[in-house]
């Protein structure tokens, strides 16, 4: 079968996609496609997948998520994931929002990330979280850089995640989270039955609200928290977490008069997993480790408070992907430059309240 290769622009992105020639009957033949994906979730902000190196190295080769209509390929180990950070952690709430499980499944790497980067978990080490074991593709790696290292022995840029990477062909795909999730969206409905196939989270008639909420909450919120906290100097560090407070408050307004129940109405888009993956960090986390504590979420934004809740405790994507004991002891740990002695706060206890439950200052207004 010949595969053609064809461009597509998708807004403010663009990829590759092979897709199968049909010959004059209208068949195409078997393809047998292998796929690892490598994620992690919490980066620094100069370090995102949006940012990334790789991406722009000339002498690497991307050949985009690629399906066969019509054919079930055999596929196995397609994904390797880490839910510790909140770039990667869209790509696992999306697989399971179009029911990708058992067509992309995924190991976690360890929630420590020191001067090698991300690593794997060691024989033996038992961690909290699915599927937090040693690279089961690549005897003996590691750390996720042993996997760069392996596709180009002289690359010298980050090892940043998401990492989507072609197993049969030994070469990364991509390591964009935003270009990731949205491959996810239709990459592989053929293989899938309803109601999977049909979810739509970026749907025709909002997509461009949802580019405009996309602009402001990247640079604003999922960047802003951490342009407050790898902040050198104070003026940039108040400069960063004004910015980021009059965002969350732009995304309160929004809430408070649009959610119904999700961000854009009765159905789940792109808007909320972007922004959910930030706001349920925003307590356990940012407010202390980013010195994000003009407010915290659970007092003082109350639309965006009952729309998180709501997300994590009636969604499964959003809750059975968020593993608190991870994104805390990552960011204490392995960011020695803001916490030396590595210690992990112990609260907010809980790490997200139950929905029929305030704090006590909001109880308190009732």
């Amino acid at each position: 079968m010949l595969l053609q290769k064809q461009v597509i622009d998708h807004d403010q992105f663009r990829w590759r996609r092979l897709i199968p020639h049909r010959s004059p009957n209208g068949l195409t033949s078997p393809l047998a496609l292998s796929i690892e994906l490598l994620l992690s979730f919490d980066l620094p902000f100069q370090n995102s997948p949006e940012r990334s190196s790789l991406r722009k190295k000339a002498d690497t080769t991307y050949t985009f998520l690629m399906h066969v209509h019509g054919v079930r390929m055999p596929l196995s180990r397609l994904a390797q994931l880490s839910a510790n950070t909140r770039l990667a952690h869209r790509t696992l709430i999306v697989r399971k929002l179009k029911g990708l499980e058992e067509i992309i499944p995924y190991t976690s790497v360890h929630w420590e990330m020191l001067e090698k980067g991300w690593r794997f978990a060691n024989p033996g080490e038992e961690l909290p979280g699915e599927n937090v074991t040693p690279d089961p593709i690549h005897k003996g790696f590691t750390h996720l850089r042993d996997v760069y290292f392996n596709v180009s022995p002289d690359y010298s840029g980050r090892f940043t995640v998401p990492t989507l990477y072609d197993i049969k062909q030994g070469k990364i795909v991509s390591n964009e989270s935003s270009e990731i999730i949205r491959m996810f969206y239709t990459e592989f409905d053929d293989l899938l039955p309803e109601p999977f196939r049909s979810v739509d989270l970026f749907p025709q008639d909002l997509q461009a609200e949802i580019e405009a909420t996309n602009d402001w909450t990247y640079n604003d919120i999922n960047n802003g928290v951490y342009k407050s906290g790898f902040a050198q100097a104070q003026e940039p560090y108040e400069k960063a977490v004004t910015t980021l407070f009059s965002s969350l408050d732009r995304a309160e307004a929004h809430l408070a008069k649009n959610a119904a129940p999700y961000y854009f109405g009765k159905n789940i888009t792109e808007a909320d997993v972007r922004l959910y993956t930030t706001i349920v960090r925003f307590d356990p986390v940012y407010v202390q480790h980013f010195k994000c504590n003009i407010r915290d979420i659970r007092s003082g934004y109350p639309a965006l408070h009952k729309w998180l809740r709501n997300l994590y405790w009636n969604v499964p994507a959003f809750g059975d992907t968020t593993q608190f004991e991870h994104i805390k002891k990552h960011y204490t740990k392995s960011h020695k430059q803001i916490n030396p002695a590595s210690i992990t706060p112990v609260g907010p206890v809980p790490d997200i309240l139950p929905l029929d439950m305030e704090v006590a200052a909001v109880d308190a207004t009732k």
